[in-house]
């Protein structure tokens, strides 16, 4: 029978079609969800209440020769997490090695020549972390005597890592998922709610400051516009 989903924190379209046997596109361009569409844009960004059309799911038969063995390719899977990973200035960390692990997998990579990551993932993976080598890891301090800088350990550590909430971006249209891109830029740091908070108000005008937006401490269009540029989606 036909229901209708109501989307819960962590869930994208992706991990909601795989969860019941279909394609995102499928359900993506179903006359039942065009609103949705229109609404959200981004099959993977969507919102914690937003309802998904889901249809029944149709058998297919396929004919086949009896003592004979047939292969069956399953299609649509995995998904894939892109990420692009810049330094305090915003600039791309090219060849960067790193560790991710998702949903209890690990395995290493390198970022490619634009600082950006390519990584399969399964289309209901919830979380993850992703960790390299912090940009502050070593820092030079003056010699005495030799002319040359000695090492200085740094006070932070000397990996980062990221915690990946896959699927849980909201739209930058709501206040939570305005904070969140902002915080993933490292433009802000505090609660992931939708609260207009003085911290908030503060970081947006630095955001908009830094970025030559007319500073008005808001979320406002040409904020969200620039923000998005820089966060990707």
């Amino acid at each position: 029978m036909p229901e209708d989903y109501e989307v819960q924190p962590g869930d994208c379209l992706s991990s909601i079609a795989y969860e019941n046997g279909f394609f995102w596109q499928t359900l993506w361009n179903l006359p039942a969800n065009s609103d949705l569409k229109s609404k959200r844009k981004n099959p993977n960004v969507l919102m914690t209440g937003d309802v998904v059309h889901i249809p029944d799911l149709t058998v297919k038969q396929q004919p086949g020769a009896t003592e004979t063995r047939h292969k069956f390719v399953l299609k649509g899977v995995p998904e894939f997490l892109r990420m692009k990973l810049l330094d305090a200035k915003h600039q791309p960390r090219p060849n960067l090695d790193y560790v991710i692990v998702i949903d209890g997998n690990a395995r290493r990579g390198q970022t490619d020549g634009t600082g950006e990551l390519k990584e399969s993932i399964p289309p209901n993976a919830k979380s993850g972390t992703l960790t390299f080598a912090a940009p502050w890891a070593a820092s030079p301090s003056p010699g005495t005597g030799a002319g040359k800088p000695t090492p200085r350990k740094s006070s932070r550590p000397a990996n980062q890592v990221i915690n990946l909430q896959l699927g849980g971006l909201n739209p930058i249209t709501s206040m939570s998922g305005f904070k969140a891109r902002l915080a993933n830029v490292g433009a802000y740091r505090g609660p992931l709610d939708d609260n207009l908070d003085d911290a908030t108000t503060k970081a947006i005008k630095a955001f908009q400051t830094k970025k030559g937006l007319p500073v008005t401490g808001l979320p406002d269009d040409a904020t969200k516009a620039k923000l998005q540029d820089l966060h990707g989606h």
